[in-house]
Order: C-alpha cells, then sequence, then structure tokens
C-alpha cells in the first residue's frame, strides 16, 4: 500500500515470466512470531500528554521508524505519531483462522535493496528464498498453458514469436531511456518534457505494437504499478525503472520484475511486519498511536503538532507520509503552493490482496509453482504464498487498477466469490474450497486509501517534481515516494528515513 515482483535474456530478445508480475507478496512465514508481532504492535499504544522534543515525527511506518532510530541515536528527543493501532504503514500482517499470518502489504526484498536489508539484519529478522519452482500457468484467450521456467528461454510465457521480438525490443528501450533519468531530479532529464507530456499508454501504443506484446506489458504495468498505462507519465515509469537500483548499479526493469535475482527474491522470517514492531520497539514510548496528526502549525521557531489525545511542540517535523495523505493535515502558515500542487497530484494506485488458505500447497503436486499470467477475471497474476515448511497452502493474487476500483464497493463475501472462481479456473476444483480467506483493500483502508506507492500523471514531476522533497522551514518530507532508489518498495522508505535524519541533523 505494497508489491509486492525477461526480457532479453543473453541477446536481447526473449521477455520471462517473472517480467509480468512486478512487487507480489507471500504468507508471512513463522506463525507464532507473526502472531507476536501483531499482538506487540497493538501492546504499542501509549498514552500521551504534551510533550516537548527536538523532533516530532508524524507516521510509524518504515520511513518515519527509521528516522526516529538515527535521530535518536544522534542524541535527539523524538515523538513519533501513528494515526492507527499498529505501526509499519503500508507493511502489515494479517492474522490467519488457523493461526500464524499472511502479508497484506509489502514484503519482498532483493539485490541492491541494501538498506532494508541491513536493517532487518540489525534486527535479527532472517530472510528466506521466496518458492519459485515448478511451472507457470498462462491464462489467455480462455486457454490454460502450464509452462517451464527452466528451459533455454527462461521464463518465457508461451505466446507467439513476434509478441516476444516486440516486448524484448520495448524492454530494451525501456532500460536504455531510463538510463537517462537521474534519480534525484528526473525532471532534469535532456528529454524529461517530452516524456513527461505522454502517457506510458501512449507510449506503448507507439512501440508495443505486436498485440500479445501488448498484453504481456499491460500486465507488468498493472503488476508493478498497480496503475494503468493510461494513468502513468512515461517520464515516472522510467524514473520508476531507473531507481531499481543503488548507487553504483542502474535500475532495469527485469530487477523490478524478477523473482529470482529480482525484487521478489526474499521474504522474512516471521512476516515483514516484524521490521516495524521491532524497530518501534527499540523506540519505546516515543512511538505514540492511535494519534493522527490533524495541524502542524508554527509558533515562533518552532512548531505545535496537534494529534488527538496528544500536542507535541518540536524545532522540527518529519512528514513521513504518502503526499496524498500529507496533504490531508492542516499548515499553518499555508505550505508554499508548488507542495500543495504537487500532493494534489500524485494519487495512491489502487490495490488489493486476497490470499486463499488450504490444507496443503495441492498446485506443487501438480508441478506447478502457483504463479498465473491472466487476460481475464479479477486476478491477473497469483502466487504461492504458502510457508517455508509447506505446514499450508496459500495461494496469493493482486487485485489491482481498474479491477480494485471495480471492488471497492463490492462486499467481501462478492470479492471472495469472484476470487475463487478465478483461483478455480487457474488451479482447478480443489481451490474453490479453501479453508480460510483474507483480503486487505488498501483503497478502503482510512490512513492509506490505496498503494503501494503514489503515482505520476503526466506534467507532474516536470512542473512540481522540486517539491517533492524540498524542507518547507523546519518541516521535512519522508516515505518511499521521496527516495531516489527503491522508490514504492520498503527499501525505498528505509532509505527516506535515513535521508531525511541526515537533513534534520544538517539543518541544526
Amino acid at each position: 500500500m505494497a508489491s509486492e515482483r525477461q526480457l532479453s535474456p543473453g541477446s536481447g530478445a526473449a521477455l520471462s515470466r517473472r517480467s509480468l508480475l512486478g512487487r507480489t507478496a507471500a504468507v508471512a512465514a513463522g506463525a507464532t512470531a507473526g502472531a507476536t508481532a501483531l499482538t506487540a504492535a497493538a501492546a504499542g499504544t501509549a498514552t500521551a500528554a504534551a510533550r516537548d522534543v527536538d523532533v516530532a515525527i508524524v507516521g510509524a511506518g518504515l520511513a518515519g521508524l527509521t528516522a526516529a532510530r538515527d535521530l535518536v541515536a544522534a542524541g535527539k528527543k523524538v515523538v513519533v505519531l501513528e494515526a492507527r493501532d499498529r505501526v509499519g504503514g503500508r507493511v502489515m500482517g494479517l492474522p490467519l483462522a488457523g493461526g500464524g499470518v499472511t502479508e497484506g502489504g509489502g514484503e519482498f526484498i532483493g539485490p541492491t535493496q541494501d538498506r532494508v536489508k541491513a536493517l532487518a539484519d540489525s534486527l535479527g529478522v532472517a530472510t528466506f528464498a521466496t518458492y519459485n519452482s515448478g511451472k507457470n500457468l498462462l491464462y489467455k484467450d480462455g486457454k490454460r498453458t502450464p509452462y517451464a521456467t527452466d528451459g533455454l528461454l527462461g521464463s518465457v510465457p508461451p505466446i507467439d514469436a513476434a509478441g516476444l521480438a516486440n516486448a524484448a525490443i520495448v524492454q530494451a528501450s525501456l532500460d536504455d531511456l531510463a538510463k537517462q533519468v537521474p534519480v534525484d531530479a528526473p525532471w532534469t532529464a535532456a528529454k524529461a518534457a517530452e516524456w513527461d507530456r505522454q502517457t506510458f499508454e501512449t507510449w506503448l501504443r507507439a512501440n508495443a505494437v505486436v498485440p500479445s506484446a501488448k498484453f504481456l506489458l499491460d500486465v507488468a504495468c498493472t503488476s508493478i504499478f498497480s496503475a494503468e498505462p493510461r494513468e502513468l507519465s512515461f517520464l515516472f515509469v522510467l524514473f520508476y525503472i531507473a531507481a531499481a537500483g543503488n548507487p553504483s548499479t542502474p535500475g532495469t526493469l527485469e530487477r523490478l520484475t524478477e523473482t529470482a535475482n529480482g525484487a521478489q527474491e526474499l521474504r522474512f522470517v516471521g512476516g515483514s511486519q516484524l521490521l516495524p514492531v521491532k524497530l518501534a520497539a527499540t523506540l519505546g514510548d516515543r512511538v505514540v498511536l492511535n494519534s493522527p496528526v490533524r495541524s502542524i502549525s508554527r509558533s515562533g521557531n518552532r512548531y505545535v503538532v496537534s494529534a488527538d489525545g496528544t500536542t507535541v511542540t518540536a524545532d522540527r517535523v518529519v512528514v513521513a507520509l504518502p503526499p496524498p495523505l500529507a496533504a490531508r493535515i492542516s499548515y499553518d502558515p499555508l505550505l508554499p503552493a508548488a507542495r500543495d500542487q504537487l500532493t494534489q497530484r500524485m494519487p495512491m494506485a489502487s490495490v488489493g490482496k486476497a490470499i486463499a488458505i488450504y490444507d496443503t500447497p495441492f498446485w506443487r503436486a501438480d508441478g506447478l509453482n502457483g504463479q498465473v499470467v491472466s487476460d481475464t477475471g479479477v486476478i491477473s497474476s497469483t502466487f504461492d504464498n504458502s510457508p517455508p515448511d509447506a505446514s499450508y497452502g496459500a495461494l496469493m493474487g493482486f487485485i489491482e487498477a481498474d479491477k480494485a476500483r471495480a471492488l471497492d464497493a463490492a462486499s467481501e463475501a462478492e470479492v471472495r466469490a469472484a476470487v475463487l472462481k478465478d483461483y478455480t479456473t487457474y488451479f482447478g476444483e480443489k481451490a474453490a474450497n479453501p479453508t480460510s480467506f483474507v483480503l486487505q483493500r488498501w483503497n478502503n483502508e482510512g490512513y492509506t486509501r490505496g498503494g503501494p506507492v503514489s503515482i505520476a500523471p503526466p506534467g507532474v514531476l516536470t512542473q512540481y517534481g522540486p517539491a517533492l522533497r524540498a524542507p518547507v522551514g523546519g518541516i521535512h518530507w519522508a516515505g518511499t515516494e521521496t527516495s531516489t532508489h527503491w522508490m514504492g518498495f520498503m527499501d525505498g522508505a528505509v532509505r527516506s528515513g535515513e535521508r531525511v535524519a541526515r537533513e534534520v541533523l544538517a539543518a541544526r
């Protein structure tokens, strides 16, 4: 809210299965640890009288908590105000009826996501490899086709040769163009104005000219961004690709979408919410839950942060929220017009996750890995979310973009029926009767209202991009949307927290 997920192998002429799936999610391994994490998060609620601190932080996601950690280490007095009754933001666990948890938000990490891995290591949270064995499924034009992922062409879905060749050319073009985009200021790219005038859809129509190639790239888009190609600035897409690396490793579309050697390579033992829970525990009563911030006002050289149940006076404020949610706070004096206009123009994407639980991961016995790419139904991609010991089976599917919005007003029973219909189509009658079913619809989550990331339509980055990170007096901005690497991922959130802590310390 959280993916959350080849072209040109060798000669640059093929497209792999995982290039279509984007950010994925999986069941949190270690049921006991995951349940403890949820309990610990709920137990973190603290009553708070008025406080006087050096830095007030709004939002107890990975960005806000990381900033707090670094500021406390530097000797600063800090408080973190969180609207929800839990920490983690777009990283959360969903309890299962039979015990354990499954991931409701962000959860995967991979190569070049160095900062979230370092955080996990520091907290003693281990990782394990994402399950990625067996055949994939392509469901297209009413036909179900299993296909191997370890042949000469790798994880290439069995579409027509012309489509594969066209898709390979498109990915190579995207990667080449992304190299021209500075990750710290994409709006300064030589062709930024040209690229920001068009949508990704417009560019794809001119370049993905084979229908099957367009299908693959559309699925890749909705899986990565949880948004339709028509909603995205082409410059924003190129920046997102460029940001899928670190300062020494250029980003690529393949790294965004792959499992092995990609952004979905590893999962966290006990679930990803262990990261914010354990990090919050190191901060103790500095973290205050159930405290939505309503206003931030300047008073002389200081700031007054008013939240439900408490008021905090601080020298500086860090707002670690997605841009559209940061805009819902009242500021006095008003924010500069450029910052306010930016937040009006970067909506949250639209995503839900549906997880069906079974006695066993029965699809594995059929030689399947639980992964699907489909052109029909409410679920266009699925994944095996079973725990490492396969003590139960779990199928997860993303509900994304237009499909998510179409179901926003539907009841959970209606969504469940639609999802299980798709799972049965893909995996057979055994999928029709799960032992339990959990659903997380981020569009309907009050303090997120979408996910996994805020997106930039045409014209936003070139006109308002410089306001994304620029402090306003003593107010500083964090959150994965402000990261120059791995925007939209947990790693980006951690990087933004580390960056804003340095920024605050340098300003003192």
